[in-house]
C-alpha cells in the first residue's frame, strides 16, 4: 500500500485514471464533473442526498479529481483554466494523449491535439459540445456498485437504467475533426470544415453522423456556409488503395450502401444551446431556406423521397436532448412537417416501409405460388392414387378364377399360366390353381399307372434294340408320333435306318424347323453334304483355227 501511495500521492485507481483517460481523449477538454459523469454515473446517486449541491459535488467528483492529480504528478494531464461557472478545465499532454490511444484503441496520430489554452475564454463551446455527448451517451449508472447503498439510492439509479438508452460509447465520438476540401487529412487546405463532433455507432443504427453545436451566435448565412464547406467535402473524390476513386470520406469512415439503392451523404446534426441572442425558432426556417439545394430529395409516386448526393439535415435543441434523449421525438429533419425519434430523422422510414411491404407482398407471392405447387402435387398424387386403384381393380376383374375350385390365381400362379413357347403355353393347366393343378396332374399319374399299355406295331416286338420302348411325343408340340414317324425315327435291329436329324419332333414342327432355318439363315445351304452340291460346269475351250494354231498344236 505504501508503494502504492507513493506513486499515486492522491489514492486513485486505475478505473478513475482509465476513465479520465477515455472522456479527456474524446473530448480534449472537461471539467471533472464532465468526466465522473461519463465515466463513473453511480456516483452520481451515491451522493445525492448531500446539501448543498456545492459539497454533493465535490463528494461525487472527488475519485476523479485525485485520479486528475496523480496523473497531473505523472505528466498525463495539466489544468486548463475554468469556466464561466468556476469548474476548472482539465486536459491531457502530448504524453497522456499517448496513454489515451491505448484506451481508446486509436491511432496516435488521430488523438488530435492537446486542447491547451482552450479555457482561457471559459470553452463556452467545448462545454456545449460535452453536453451533446453526454445527453447522446446517457450513461446508465452500474447497479452491482450501488449493491452496499441504502436502497432508495438503488432504487433512483434503477430508475435511471429503465429510461431509454442512449447511442454508443464515449469511444465512439471524435472531436474537432478536420474535414478538407483540399489537402490532406494531417494538412487540410482552405475551404474545408471541421466536425464538432462525429459519431460512428454502427452497433446502434448511427454508421455515421457529423455534429455541429450552435450557441446561438452565428447567423443562418454563417451556419449555411458552414454546411456548404460540408457539401464540398462529402463530394470529394480520391483514389483508394485499390486505385479506384471513392468519396474521401469512405476512406476514413466505413459506412455500408444503402440497402434500397438510395445514396444519400452522411446526415448532419445541429445542436443549438440557447446561450447567445439568436433564436433557434427563427434561425432554423431561414437556414432551411438557404440550404434547400443540398438536402431537398425527389418525391416518387410511390410515396417515398429519393436523397441520393443529398445531405440529411437534421435540428434539435440541447435541452430537449437532454430531456427526451436520442430515441425521443424532437429530431426535426429539414423537409418533413413533424419532429421524429434521431434513427427516423436521419432514415428514409417512408421507404424503408415501401421496401418492407414488397418483401411482405413476395414472401406472400411466394407462399401462395409454394401453396399451389403443394396442392398440384397432392392432386397429382390423387390422381396417380386413382388411377393406380383403378388399374388395380382392372386388374383384379381380369384375374382368371380356377375351373376347378373357383378361386382366384395368385399373381405368381397367373404370371406361370400365362407364359408360352413360340406362342404355345407352357402350363399343362393352364385353368387351374396351383391345388387343382397338382391334384390333376396326381390323378393323371395314377390313372396312366393303370390303364395296360398300347401294344407295340408288329415292327416292334423286339423291344430289346429299340429307342422308345412307347409311343413317343414330340418335345415342341407334345402330339403323339404317327406310326410312320414313329417307325422313320426308331433304330430296330443291327441295321439302323437312316439317321433322322430331329428324332424329338414330328413331322409338322420338323417341317416347320426346317423352314424357318432356310427362310432366316440362306448361307446354311454351304453347309450341305458334297454329294447334294452340284457339279461345276466346265469352261469350254477356245476353237483353234488358222495356221498359227496348227503349229502350236
Amino acid at each position: 500500500m505504501a508503494g502504492k501511495r507513493k506513486n499515486n500521492p492522491a489514492g486513485s485507481t486505475n478505473s478513475y485514471r482509465g476513465d479520465v483517460l477515455r472522456v479527456l481523449g474524446a473530448l480534449k477538454v472537461a471539467t471533472a464533473d464532465q468526466i465522473q459523469r461519463i465515466g463513473a454515473p453511480h456516483l452520481s446517486f451515491r451522493h445525492a442526498d448531500k446539501e448543498p449541491p456545492s459539497k454533493q459535488k465535490q463528494a461525487r467528483t472527488a475519485s476523479h479529481t485525485g485520479a486528475l492529480s496523480d496523473m497531473r504528478k505523472h505528466g498525463l494531464s495539466e489544468n486548463g483554466g475554468s469556466t464561466e461557472t468556476g469548474d476548472t478545465l482539465r486536459n491531457l499532454t502530448l504524453k497522456g494523449l499517448e496513454a489515451a490511444s491505448y484506451e481508446l484503441r486509436r491511432p496516435v496520430s488521430e488523438m488530435g491535439s492537446t486542447a491547451r489554452g482552450a479555457g482561457s475564454s471559459g470553452a463556452s463551446q467545448p462545454m456545449s459540445v460535452n453536453e451533446t455527448v453526454i445527453a447522446l451517451l446517457r450513461p446508465k449508472p452500474n447497479l452491482a456498485r450501488l449493491a452496499d447503498d441504502p436502497p432508495h439510492v438503488q432504487a433512483a439509479a434503477r430508475a435511471a437504467v429503465d429510461t431509454p438508452r442512449g447511442i454508443g460509447t464515449i469511444a465512439s465520438f471524435w472531436t474537432e475533426v478536420p474535414l478538407p476540401a483540399t489537402g490532406t487529412w494531417n494538412t487540410p487546405g482552405k475551404g474545408g470544415a471541421q466536425a464538432d463532433l462525429v459519431l460512428t455507432a454502427p452497433q446502434d443504427g448511427v454508421p455515421l453522423l457529423f455534429i455541429e453545436v450552435d450557441n446561438c451566435h452565428e447567423t443562418p448565412e454563417e451556419l449555411a456556409d458552414k454546411l456548404e464547406k460540408y457539401a464540398r467535402f462529402l463530394r470529394r473524390k480520391v483514389k483508394d488503395t485499390d486505385g479506384r476513386e471513392r468519396p474521401m470520406w469512405r476512406t476514413r469512415w466505413t459506412v455500408p450502401e444503402h440497402q434500397y439503392g438510395d445514396v444519400p451523404h452522411p446526415p448532419v446534426l445541429l445542436v443549438f444551446n440557447k446561450l447567445g441572442e439568436r433564436n433557434p425558432n427563427q434561425t432554423i426556417p431561414r437556414l432551411q431556406e438557404l440550404t434547400r439545394h443540398l438536402w431537398k430529395g425527389q418525391w416518387l409516386r410511390e410515396g417515398y423521397h429519393l436523397y441520393g448526393g443529398k445531405i440529411p439535415i437534421v435540428a434539435v435543441g440541447l435541452k430537449n436532448l437532454r430531456e427526451h434523449g436520442p430515441t425521443g421525438p424532437v429530431f426535426f429533419r429539414f423537409g418533413r412537417d413533424r419532429p421524429q425519434p434521431l434513427l427516423e430523422a436521419i432514415g428514409n422510414p417512408r421507404l424503408a416501409a415501401v421496401h418492407a411491404r414488397e418483401v411482405e407482398e413476395a414472401k406472400a407471392r411466394q407462399a401462395a405460388h409454394q401453396a399451389q405447387l403443394r396442392k398440384a402435387a397432392q392432386e397429382q398424387a390423387a390422381k396417380k392414387t386413382l388411377e393406380a386403384a383403378r388399374e388395380a381393380a382392372q386388374r383384379e376383374a381380369r384375374r382368371p378364377s380356377c375351373a376347378g375350385c373357383g378361386s382366384r390365381f395368385t399373381d405368381e400362379r397367373w404370371e406361370a399360366a400365362e407364359e408360352t413357347d413360340w406362342g404355345r403355353l407352357i402350363d399343362t393347366h393352364p385353368t387351374l390353381c396351383d391345388t387343382c393343378k397338382h391334384v390333376a396332374v396326381a390323378a393323371a399319374h395314377n390313372a396312366a399307372q393303370q390303364e395296360q399299355p398300347e401294344p407295340l406295331p408288329a415292327w416292334a416286338q423286339q423291344k430289346r434294340f429299340m429307342r422308345f420302348t412307347s409311343r413317343p411325343r414330340c418335345a415342341e408340340c407334345r402330339a403323339a408320333f404317327t406310326d410312320e414317324r414313329w417307325q422313320a425315327v426308331e433304330r430296330t435291329g443291327w441295321d439302323p435306318l437312316p439317321q433322322e436329324r430331329h428324332p424329338t419332333l414330328c413331322q409338322t414342327c420338323t417341317q416347320e424347323y426346317d423352314d424357318s432355318i432356310k427362310n432366316e439363315w440362306p448361307a446354311r445351304r454351304t453347309h450341305e453334304s458334297p454329294e447334294e452340291q452340284p457339279e461345276p460346269t466346265p469352261v469350254p475351250k477356245p476353237k483353234s483355227g488358222g495356221w498359227f494354231s496348227r503349229l502350236r498344236s
